[in-house]
């Protein structure tokens, strides 16, 4: 006969999903909140900047499809 302090196999791992969320959560407050204060940039851009990381930004994704565009042609 079980005593009050013998828990069952999923009452334990649903102690320990709680723990584990409960850790999470806190972090993902910290990380909300630090994305909230650094929502919008406080700096002034140029036009120039802002050209410059336009083309920075197209050329990453020029190479993402590129190097998607490999990885496929290999696989088959």
């Amino acid at each position: 006969m079980p005593t009050k302090y013998q828990y069952t196999e999923k009452e334990i791992k649903r102690s320990f999903a709680k723990k584990a969320m409960n850790a999470f959560t806190g972090q993902f407050r910290i990380i909300r909140e630090i994305n909230k204060k650094y929502a919008k940039p406080r700096i002034k851009m140029t036009k120039w900047v802002k050209i410059a990381l336009l083309g920075i930004r197209l050329y990453l994704i020029v190479l993402v499809i590129i190097l998607v565009y490999k990885f496929i042609t290999m696989v088959m």
